[in-house]
């Protein structure tokens, strides 16, 4: 005999079915909830750091950058020699450090002027800006590279363009009258570097409002080019180890704030 009915005890063990179901899906949402957090802290370990740039684009994520890494320590310009040789230390050989548009393996003691000695370059030239050596922007380990004497002064205070001729000691770099174009390693770094430099320093602190533009020839004035070019190199060439050890050490060790576009290089494209 078919029955059509649930019995009083039946009834009562659906009703409560009904009633466990909801409750049972809602812990199984919490646990999904709580695994996604775990994951997205996993992806993105600074996320604290930048909590106030987060769901931003445009002129507000410039903006909520800058007032986070603008919070920094400074180092002095003399300072800047022995931070180099940790923050650009070779990983395959601690007594060296890796030159930036060289790529050469160099003993960090033959730091100095003479032709075969390695020196200070700023990434972000410092007379685009007039800001010299002074403690802020002309000692942002974020933009200071070792590199040989003189293929420093080879880049000179060119902006960054594509083409030329090849550079001495500096394999895969090219210039000519009025641009450099480093190696395709370092094509990224570059780029983030002075991007870096243009959310850091608004005009605040003293110092000139630096910005990206997409010509050469900038001169004095406080700008780099091609920002066209250098968000092409972002794409092409990503964060790599070295890159990410360094932004890490100069957090950890000197400055205490970050480069940004090395932590989330979709920035770039976001505000520029």
């Amino acid at each position: 005999m078919r029955i059509s009915r649930l019995t009083p005890w039946a009834a009562c063990l659906a009703a409560a079915a009904l009633f466990a179901v909801p409750a049972a899906a809602s812990a199984g949402q919490r646990r999904t909830t709580a695994t996604e957090d775990a994951t997205a802290a996993a992806a993105d370990p600074y996320a604290d750091y930048y909590a106030s740039a987060q769901g931003k684009t445009g002129p507000a994520l410039k903006t909520a950058l800058h007032n986070i890494i603008k919070t920094q320590s400074k180092v002095t310009y003399d300072g800047v020699w022995n931070a180099l040789k940790v923050t650009d230390q070779d990983p395959a050989n601690p007594n060296n450090v890796i030159l930036v548009y060289s790529g050469r393996s160099q003993s960090k003691s033959t730091n100095g002027g003479g032709v075969n000695d390695w020196n200070r370059e700023h990434v972000w030239a410092k007379s685009h800006g007039d800001f010299g050596t002074a403690t802020g922007p002309g000692t942002d380990l974020h933009h200071l590279r070792p590199e040989d004497v003189t293929v420093n002064s080879t880049r000179g205070n060119k902006d960054f363009d594509k083409g030329g001729s090849p550079v001495s000691e500096a394999p895969g770099s090219l210039t000519d009258a009025d641009s450099f174009e480093p190696r395709d390693a370092v094509k990224g770094d570059v780029a983030r570097m002075l991007l870096y430099m243009a959310v850091r320093y608004d005009g605040g602190d003293g110092f000139a409002d630096l910005e990206p533009n997409d010509k050469v020839n900038n001169g004095s004035a406080p700008a780099m080019g091609r920002i066209s070019l250098l968000k092409q190199w972002n794409q092409m060439d990503p964060p790599d180890a070295f890159e990410q050890r360094r932004n890490q050490v100069i957090f950890d060790q000197y400055q205490h704030n970050r480069n940004p576009f090395i932590d989330h290089p979709e920035w770039v494209d976001s505000i520029w």
